[in-house]
């Protein structure tokens, strides 16, 4: 039976049960995309640790030796490695949505086979680019876990809060997926514009900058970009040692959920016509 000719359900239920029918075949595929990130090279999977800490070293180094970088207020006795964890820390956010936008214009493209030939739950597709960047965000968290607690001696125990804090974020990366999926099937030309979109909103987050730096006038524009309260949560959570803001993730959560409804409603509606166009 081809993809065109099955109805498919729009609700979120229905995402819930097709992911769980189908988590076999997620967790293979999970597999086989990171493993295929380094297929063929002596390391193997383990250039996965072993990048984040070499990046952590070179931002060390660079932040705190060369630019001699304080973060905020910093006091002056504060570790020299301490501007890089935090920059660390809010590049691990950006790093899932980077990772799984930049894929998701050519997640349907690149399996047109899937498309064509058979019945395959397309819909699993932006499941598995989000688990699939989750793996390597899971490694840098241990890596930034790990040089904190070298750099200060202990670690915050409201470390255990970072899942409540990353969930309504992988939410909406997850919503997005399913959009930017369906349209890059239409619109070959998303992929570029999803890449300077990235860029853009790395240097719109404060990843490499307090908020309290920017002036007050362009705070708006800031506070405006979905990754900024994420990044902003999760230092208070592993660099701060303070309580999250509950509410606010709530609040986003709930957003994100709409979202990921409104995604997954028009990416089912649009599936019947992806075959007439690969």
């Amino acid at each position: 039976m081809l993809q065109q000719n099955t109805k498919h359900d729009t609700s979120l239920w229905s995402l819930c049960k097709n992911t769980y029918i189908n988590r076999h075949i997620i967790f293979e595929m999970t597999k086989r995309d990171v493993i295929s990130r380094y297929k063929g090279s002596v390391m193997g999977i383990f250039w996965s640790f072993i990048n984040p800490v070499f990046m952590l070293a070179v931002y060390t180094l660079v932040f705190s030796e060369v630019f001699n970088a304080r973060w905020g207020n910093a006091a002056a006795n504060e570790s020299k490695a301490q501007f890089a964890i935090i920059l660390f820390a809010g590049l691990i956010v950006h790093g899932i949505f980077g990772e799984v936008l930049t894929k998701s214009p050519t997640l349907i493209l690149n399996n047109a086979n899937y498309v064509k030939k058979v019945v395959f739950p397309l819909d699993s597709f932006p499941v598995i680019a989000l688990l699939s960047a989750c793996f390597q965000a899971l490694i840098n968290i241990f890596v930034l876990l790990l040089a904190f607690t070298f750099a200060n001696g202990y670690i915050h125990w409201t470390v255990v809060l970072l899942p409540v804090v990353f969930i309504p974020v992988l939410i909406l990366v997850l919503a997005l997926s399913f959009l930017i999926s369906s349209l890059g099937v239409f619109i070959r030309d998303l992929g570029q514009f999803i890449t300077l979109l990235i860029t853009v909103i790395l240097f719109l987050s404060p990843v490499f900058y307090p908020l309290s730096s920017v002036p007050q006038k362009y705070q708006v524009i800031i506070l405006s970009n979905p990754l900024t309260f994420i990044i902003e949560q999760t230092r208070e959570v592993v660099i701060w040692g303070r309580m999250p803001d509950f509410n606010g993730l709530l609040i986003y959560g709930c957003v994100s959920t709409v979202i990921l409804w409104l995604s997954y409603f028009w990416f089912q509606k649009t599936r019947k016509g992806f075959a007439d166009v690969i």
